[in-house]
């Protein structure tokens, strides 16, 4: 199921990129407007897209997770203290609500601070996820990587405090980081999981 969510994960990550890089090339190009200047976006007008398609897609993303952590939790047994099952629907709910709550405040148009505050949960979260995940690889390629992308998570997550709740201007910065961790982290070792063409997975 882990190769399944982080193949559409590495899109709605990709596409939520492209929206911040997007959002702050428009950010930077309104003065530039209002001085008379050359418009900044007519040349990157690819980039800005709709909030609420982007949105859509980050409901489709975070019912997905939604709805393969529900299943995963159905399958845990009695003791279910350390199963595989537990562990797999508590981590993926951890990114789903992110994406769910993105959806939603596309509607609701709220200011995303609170999104901020959850995601440095996150990333605090992810941070020991990191460790653990590397030092039980045993130097296997899949567990090595898994525990590469936990930390770039930890990244990503902590940039979306950063830019929500703290409110800085890092857009820019944001969405390239988060546009080559969708593909690294996500797309690709998704694809190669699902071709079975990643070893140790």
């Amino acid at each position: 199921m882990i190769a399944v969510m982080l193949l559409y994960v590495g899109a709605v990550l990709l596409l939520n990129g492209v929206w911040i890089l997007g959002s702050a090339v428009a950010r930077e190009a309104r003065p530039a407007v209002e001085g008379g200047a050359e418009p900044g976006t007519a040349r990157a007008a690819y980039l800005v897209l709709s909030s609420r398609e982007v949105g859509i897609f980050n409901l489709l993303v975070g019912i997905l997770g939604f709805v393969l952590a529900l299943f995963a939790f159905a399958r845990v047994g009695p003791s279910a203290i350390g199963a595989l099952e537990l562990e797999f629907g508590a981590f993926v709910l951890l990114f789903a609500f992110t994406y769910l709550y993105v959806g939603i405040n596309q509607f609701l148009n709220t200011n995303g601070r609170a999104l901020g505050w959850y995601c440095l949960f996150v990333a605090i979260t992810a941070v020991p996820t990191a460790v653990i995940t590397l030092l039980t690889s045993q130097g296997h390629a899949w567990p090595l990587w898994l525990g590469a992308d936990w930390a770039a998570w930890a990244v990503v997550w902590f940039l979306f405090w950063v830019l929500l709740a703290l409110q800085r201007p890092i857009a820019l910065i944001t969405g390239l980081i988060v546009v080559f961790v969708a593909v690294s982290t996500s797309w690709v070792p998704a694809y190669l999981l699902l071709v079975g063409r990643l070893p140790g997975s």
